[in-house]
């Protein structure tokens, strides 16, 4: 009886292939090859999307590593981001819009388990929990997972010259207002 030997080889053969699905309704992959602007934000095509409640290093802002050499702690974020999507697969769903911008969340996958990709950002130490105008975190419990890393120094942390990127954004914003 070959026939059932042949069901066993196939079964043995693609039992074991990984099954590609399409994303659930309402998500969409983020691919590697997307243009990445930062360490939290990337153009595909003409949309603008941003990972909602992150904000990476800024671009150019600089940190010193153990060796004594300066580095530019925007590019440290966008090279963890990449990683990231090259890694991990992400599937996003969009969660607000404003002008211009798609907010989206989305998970990684990482061997059987799903993870918050900002939640990875921000825990690795690669990214930070964005505030509001007043100084609030859009998403508290990102605020939580940054003062985690903060204390164990972890990923950007273990600098002492790492700056929060609010700081510089409210010093930016601060400078540009118009006194009466």
């Amino acid at each position: 009886m070959k026939f059932p030997a042949l069901l066993l080889l196939l079964a043995l053969t693609f039992g074991s292939m990984p099954v590609m699905a399409a994303p659930p309704e309402g998500y969409f992959e983020l691919k590697p090859g997307v243009t990445l602007e930062s360490g939290d934000s990337w153009y595909e095509g003409d949309r603008h999307f941003r990972l909602f409640g992150v904000q990476a290093c800024l671009r150019e802002t600089l940190y010193t590593d153990t060796a004594g050499a300066r580095r530019d702690c925007g590019e440290a974020s966008l090279v963890v981001f990449a990683a990231y999507i090259s890694d991990t697969a992400p599937l996003c769903a969009q969660v607000a819009r404003s002008a211009g911008t798609v907010f989206v969340s989305c998970y990684a996958t990482i061997g059987a388990d799903r993870m918050d990709l900002a939640n990875l950002m921000i825990s690795s130490g690669f990214a930070f929990a964005s505030l509001d105008a007043r100084g609030l975190p859009y998403h508290a419990a990102y605020a939580v997972i940054e003062q985690a890393a903060r204390e164990k120094k972890v990923g950007l942390w273990q600098f002492d010259d790492v700056q929060h990127p609010a700081i510089l954004l409210g010093q930016s914003a601060s400078s540009r207002k118009i006194s009466p």
